[in-house]
């Protein structure tokens, strides 16, 4: 195998690859990426055996053929070659080699064999459809802080994807929740997805689909079985195993009863939080909110550290009342609010906490209070 590729175009296809594999490897393979040299396409695959990435560029093929290299030595040399630089990567699959060339620089690599490399089995997936990166973008994004990290509860570990009803028919939707909170995104259904089993998408896996999701302009393939999603571009292809268990039926733990309404400017009041929670200890990180009529006082009060407090003018008319929050959870769903203001319902000092983003009626937050 023989092939140049300039070096912009190999450390975007290199450095999307090598973040799936793991840094602590049993299995040496598994290290490494695939580069498979055909025509004017160059393609690198990598894989942890539970999530596949292969990233597809244009090359100057002199020599086809496949090879596997460390990955993270690879990305570490293109990384530091001279920007607009033309690669040269040659396969001694004898000598078990490549050299990498480029300017007056020249490394030699030592390879694996192309056959040991596991490529993930290809299933026959149930549902096709196609969605704007944009709107996955969203419905990742502002449900994926809510993820539990807590290995045991392993079918929370991850955002279930699935079809559901709203307001205004059906609708595609992310929820992910730890138990102390819960973000629930809707968007519209993409036609061809109405039949969609719901599946959850692994935290890792939420994380790499990221950098498929950055160009606005990108229409993105997805295609779901019961056992593995898939998500594509003309250059990109993620695909990776669900978590296999049951996603709790999340509509119980939302209220339907918090009549008690506040409006709140969303960055002031995040701002706010911040301001107040750093004299709060790292344990509790409790912040306390005391309402009364267009008021909100954020105060903490941490005997070792300090207290704070700040007032706040907001839109609220009814009775009086005190709730506490961890901090760090009520920035993590401030920070999710791309609208102006955000609209907090509440119930009692005891009952979870509905959020909304001014009237959008597609992004809802639960989270539950602390006693402070």
């Amino acid at each position: 195998m023989k092939l140049s590729i300039e070096r912009g175009t190999l450390l975007k296809a290199v450095s999307q690859a090598q973040s799936v594999v793991e840094r602590r490897n049993t299995i040496p393979i598994l290290a490494n990426v695939l580069i498979e040299a055909e025509d004017d396409t160059v393609q690198f695959r990598a894989t942890d055996l539970d999530i596949e990435v292969v990233d597809r560029a244009t090359a100057h093929v002199e020599r086809a053929g496949a090879t596997t290299v460390a990955a993270t030595t690879l990305h570490e040399i293109v990384r530091k070659l001279p920007d607009g630089a033309l690669v040269t990567l040659t396969a001694d699959s004898a000598a078990g080699r490549l050299s990498v060339e480029a300017v007056r620089s020249n490394f030699s690599l030592a390879t694996l064999p192309r056959e040991d490399f596991p490529v993930m089995a290809t299933s026959e997936y149930d549902t096709n459809f196609s969605a704007a990166a944009p709107v996955l973008r969203r419905l990742f994004d502002k449900s994926k802080f809510a993820i539990s990290t807590e290995e045991t509860r392993y079918y929370l570990n991850g955002v279930y994807m699935h079809v559901s009803e709203a307001d205004g028919g059906k609708v595609l939707r992310c929820v992910a929740t730890d138990g102390h909170r819960l973000a629930r995104i809707d968007a519209d259904l993409p036609p061809e997805a109405d039949g969609m089993p719901g599946v959850i998408v692994p935290r890792k896996t939420v994380g790499e689909l990221r950098k498929l999701l950055d160009d606005d302009e990108a229409q993105i393939a997805v295609s779901v079985s019961e056992t593995k999603i898939r998500f594509a571009t003309p250059e990109i292809t993620l695909t990776s195993k669900v978590i296999d268990g049951t996603f709790p039926d999340y509509t119980r733990v939302i209220p339907q009863a918090n009549t008690k309404r506040l409006e709140v400017d969303a960055s002031e009041f995040a701002q706010a939080v911040d301001r107040v929670a750093t004299v709060s200890s790292e344990r509790s990180r409790a912040v306390k909110l005391q309402l009364e009529e267009d008021k909100l006082v954020l105060s903490v009060n941490a005997p070792d550290s300090g207290a704070a407090e700040e007032e706040l003018a907001v839109a609220y008319g009814d009775d009086r009342m005190e709730i506490g929050f961890n901090a760090k959870y009520l920035l993590e769903i401030a920070s999710q609010v791309d609208r102006e203001n955000a609209v907090f319902l509440f119930n009692s000092s005891g009952d979870p906490t509905v959020m909304r983003e001014g009237n959008d009626q597609s992004a809802l937050y639960v989270v539950m209070p602390m006693r402070v």
